[in-house]
């Protein structure tokens, strides 16, 4: 009997570096929906109470990106007065030159990795979906609670046996809150409300252990307890940890950015290739160069776990997918205003996204 244990971790939306995210993607969507046709990279990092806003951007849409700033830290919970500093040029035309072609072509160079297993609903990782279920779960009590702050995280150790998902071993979370819940009313408060609706039981256990905010009192949180900035949680954002990551974030890139949406088509074959029986994990690399319409390689890997090889299956995905920059942005419908909604609790496994619908494949 072989025990593996594999932890993921998740963040809410008070967290300094998606306070970040969500700025970026906000002024994304403001420009996608004046002008589709924009070419964004606008990033955002947050100290204290200063917000620096900066990037490339080349549209014909008129963006406010102070106001949208401000409006993030509203919406998300914080009530603070925040400065901003804004910094953005337009696109290097080098750069514009290779992507704006007859056909468009890749915005970078890089590679990108999908993947899915049949391991839950979602076809996602069970760790990192268990800890977005959590973090939500997190962000809809603190909400109702105004003893909970913004800020916060969670994580979930799985337990596996010979392969199999037996058990959680330890769940933590952490939570920014008000000077007036003691720590022994916030863990009775987050297990309660938190864990214990949000988590199959058939997955708990007298042995399994909870660490409620490990480190005692979290009263100062957001950006007044650390910086944040746009694209540091690439692997919260992905698959914990479970899989292979690119080497770029997602958050403040249009879709001619391969970063973005080849990730995003990744994870489309992915999980179609599990959704269709074809196996039960399921791996995919791409590698784009910049100014190019095609991917230089595509590589698959399924773990031993279909019934086709590497091979076959390869064979298979290029008869059913199409992994020319065009295609992928028109398949997923990419130039629409839709970024705000994939900030927070993975980019992945959630319904509503485009990347996470069913294709009937031919064999």
């Amino acid at each position: 009997m072989q025990k593996l244990y594999f932890t993921s971790e998740s963040v809410t939306s008070g967290h300094p570096d998606k306070i970040c995210d969500l700025i970026a993607d906000s002024i994304l969507d403001a420009a996608l929906t004046q002008d589709p046709y924009a070419h964004m990279a606008v990033e955002a990092t947050i100290k204290d109470d200063l917000i620096l806003v900066y990037g490339e951007a080349n549209t014909e849409a008129k963006i406010d990106y102070e106001k949208i700033a401000k409006d993030v830290l509203k919406e998300i919970g914080y009530d603070e007065e925040y400065y901003v500093i804004t910094k953005v040029n337009k696109q290097s035309s080098e750069i514009n030159n290779a992507v704006s072609q007859d056909e468009i072509a890749a915005g970078d160079q890089g590679i990108m990795f999908g993947y899915a297993s049949n391991e839950t609903e979602d076809y996602m990782p069970f760790a990192i979906n268990m800890a977005h279920r959590l973090a939500k779960r997190l962000e809809e009590v603190r909400r109702q609670n105004p003893k909970l702050r913004p800020d916060g995280k969670t994580q979930v150790t799985a337990e596996y046996v010979d392969g199999k998902l037996t058990r959680i071993d330890a769940i933590v979370i952490s939570t920014q809150h008000s000077e007036d819940i003691t720590q022994e009313e916030l863990r009775d408060l987050l297990i309660k409300e938190v864990i214990l609706p949000t988590v199959d039981p058939k997955y708990l256990d007298d042995n399994t252990k909870y660490f409620i905010n490990p480190s005692g009192s979290f009263i100062v949180g957001g950006s007044w307890g650390d910086s944040g900035t746009t694209g540091r949680k690439i692997v919260v954002d992905s698959y914990g940890g479970y899989a292979p990551i690119g080497g770029g974030c997602f958050s403040s890139k249009d879709p001619t950015k391969v970063d973005r949406s080849a990730a995003y088509y990744a994870r489309y074959v992915c999980r179609n290739i599990v959704a269709n029986g074809l196996a039960e994990k399921c791996q995919l690399q791409l590698s784009y160069a910049i100014g190019k319409k095609e991917p230089i390689s595509i590589a698959v890997e399924t773990f031993g776990t279909s019934s086709y090889s590497n091979e076959e299956l390869l064979e298979i995905i290029k008869k059913n997918f199409n992994f020319s920059v065009k295609n992928m942005i028109e398949e997923l419908g990419l130039r629409q205003p839709i970024y705000r909604n994939t900030v927070n609790y993975g980019h992945f496994g959630r319904k509503g996204l485009p990347w996470e619908t069913f294709k009937e494949m031919n064999k």
